[in-house]
């Protein structure tokens, strides 16, 4: 189960924020693997996956964004009705909470990608590896 960073960048909530962190990226030949938006009145929080965190992390910061580090668990996931039920109830029957979760699902190949923010990281890997 990888444990994997995960980026948070508080954007201003106007045109174009998006774009100019995802083009910074992009320059930098760094692939967004995986991320959610949430919008607020003011700003908008970013997270996301990246394929290389020190390289963005590092690339963000110089274009003046603070850029906050979290592990969370990153999980390829068969993409079908149920998958996501099977994890959550394993993670409630360890009695481990579920902070927030976002998930990724290319077209056609069957898996996805989930990314979970728990209450007990390494308890979570452990649980859900077997």
């Amino acid at each position: 189960m990888p444990i994997v960073k995960q980026l948070t960048i508080l954007l201003e909530n106007k045109p174009g924020s998006l774009a100019n962190i995802c083009s910074e990226l992009a320059t930098k030949g760094i692939n967004i693997l995986a991320m959610s938006v949430l919008d607020t009145i003011d700003s908008g929080l970013l997270r996301m996956v990246v394929s290389d965190s020190v390289g963005a992390k590092k690339t963000l910061e110089e274009s003046g964004f603070n850029v906050i580090e979290t592990d969370v668990l990153s999980l390829e996931m068969t993409d079908k009705p149920g998958t996501l039920a099977e994890i959550a109830k394993q993670l409630y029957k360890a009695r481990i909470n579920i902070e927030y979760a976002y998930v990724s699902v290319p077209p056609g190949d069957g898996k996805s990608i989930g990314i979970f923010w728990v209450s007990n990281l390494k308890k979570a890997s452990e649980i859900l590896e077997a």
